[in-house]
């Protein structure tokens, strides 16, 4: 009985190696070097980020504008702006994106935070 015990002992332990040893190796990375972004790449990606900085101001306009944070002539005076820089960012995007990877879902910029009748 004692070395049934012994053997089942041995047997968890070697079954709990197996199944644990993958997560205890370190991973191999593929590479370790950074490629450096060409213009076109930097280009892009500083559309992108002014998007989504102009999308975001918008956003949170219209939430301060529903929360009461903002009056209604403080709104209208400010989503104007935002909704221009939002437009021209979208559009230099869609300018510039025509040999780069797809650019997400277009979505009207004019309609968002419309003041409701």
């Amino acid at each position: 009985m004692t070395a049934a015990l012994v053997l089942a002992a041995v047997l968890a332990v070697a079954c709990v190696l197996v199944v644990a040893l993958p997560f205890l190796r370190e991973p191999e990375p593929e590479s370790d070097s950074l490629d450096e972004l060409d213009e076109a790449e930097r280009r892009r990606l500083e559309l992108l980020e002014a998007r989504d900085r102009a999308l975001a101001a918008l956003k949170e306009l219209e939430f301060d504008h529903r929360t009461g944070t903002i009056s209604d002539e403080d709104y209208r005076s400010q989503v104007g702006p935002l909704r221009r820089e939002a437009a021209s960012t979208l559009q230099a995007i869609e300018q510039d994106g025509a040999g780069g990877s797809p650019s997400p879902p277009r979505r009207d910029v004019r309609s968002m935070g419309e003041p409701r009748s």
